[in-house]
This record gives C-alpha cells, sequence and structure tokens, in this order.
C-alpha cells in the first residue's frame, strides 16, 4: 500500500527550487510531515577531450565548506529539453562545445528530501567555443585522465555524487582497463 498523500503546502519559493511539506498517512495508517525540495532538474555532462582526458572543473561549495572536483553539470530552464541544458553547460563552464552528445543515463539525485532527477551526457569531439558563465560561479577548469579520475573516484578524492553516479555510467563507454 503506498503512502497517501492528504495535504500539501509550499513553505519557500527560491530561485532555483522550491520547499513543500507533505502531509501523509503511511500504510500503517499513521501521519506524518515530509518537507520536499522540488527542483526543476538538471543535468551532468563528462567531456571527453582528444588527449583522452575528462574536464572537471573545480569550485567552492558553500555547502561541503570546500572546493570540489566535479564535472560540468547545471540546472534545467523551465522547459528545456535535458539535452539542450548539457549543450549550453559545457559551454558555459568549459569553454568547449560537444561535437557529439551521448545521452548515459539518468537518476535522482537525492529521493529522500528531493525530486531533482539528473540527466547524464558523454561530450566528445570538442572543440573551442565558450558562453560567458554565471556571474555567481568560480569556476577553474582540471582535465584529468581517464584512468586518474577513476582512481580519484575509488580512493574518496571525488566527492560529489553526480560525478562518482557519471564515471560509472560512462566506464562502458570510455574506461580501457
Amino acid at each position: 500500500m503506498p503512502f497517501e498523500t492528504i495535504a500539501r503546502e509550499t513553505i519557500y519559493r527560491g530561485h532555483a527550487f522550491n520547499v513543500r511539506r507533505d502531509e501523509v498517512r503511511s500504510p500503517d495508517q499513521r501521519t506524518m510531515h515530509l518537507d520536499i525540495i522540488e527542483h526543476v532538474g538538471a543535468v551532468t555532462i563528462l567531456p571527453v577531450d582528444e588527449n583522452g582526458r575528462i574536464l572537471f572543473v573545480r569550485q567552492y561549495r558553500h555547502a561541503a565548506g570546500k572546493e570540489l572536483l566535479e564535472l560540468p553539470a547545471g540546472t534545467l530552464d523551465v522547459g528545456e529539453l535535458a539535452e539542450n541544458c548539457a549543450l549550453r553547460e559545457i559551454r558555459e563552464e568549459t569553454g568547449f562545445a560537444a561535437g557529439k552528445m551521448i545521452k548515459l543515463g539518468e537518476f535522482f539525485l537525492a529521493p529522500g528530501y528531493s525530486t531533482e532527477y539528473m540527466v547524464v551526457f558523454l561530450a566528445t569531439e570538442l572543440h573551442h567555443d565558450p558562453l560567458p558563465g554565471d556571474q555567481d560561479e568560480f569556476i577553474t577548469l582540471q582535465p584529468v585522465p581517464i584512468d586518474h579520475a577513476y582512481e580519484l573516484a575509488l580512493n574518496g578524492e571525488l566527492q560529489d555524487g553526480k560525478s562518482l553516479a557519471a564515471l560509472l555510467l560512462a566506464r562502458p563507454h570510455i574506461h580501457n582497463s
């Protein structure tokens, strides 16, 4: 028996997401309140250059309290197709456009409290074609050889969940060893 939603209220409206509070009835008939982050969705791009390197970005993440090494990513605009968002974000964050974009998979980022749904793309045949990025982002491009990227993931130096999931999805397409 599924959970039944009794009531739903938006308690915060933000720029990138809203927060709602749901009153739900559980299968054992208890009533509880769940706070949910409503998110329009996002993309992660795994760009591989002609030298066999993955183009990561390094940026400060205030919630984590430190700089993280991540794959380029971004939030969809309302009504935007995921592939169009990926084509835009790779140019904004890396300065490169993809000649070829392959969808690798999709997943919920944190389904316990968020509706954010992530779509992952592999970007190849890269060529220089920058777009201006967001004024509030301070990003440094960091190319990493493919095998080294998997080492970083396995030894805990890569701590961004969407990047870890993207590497897993990309493994059959890019990993030689």
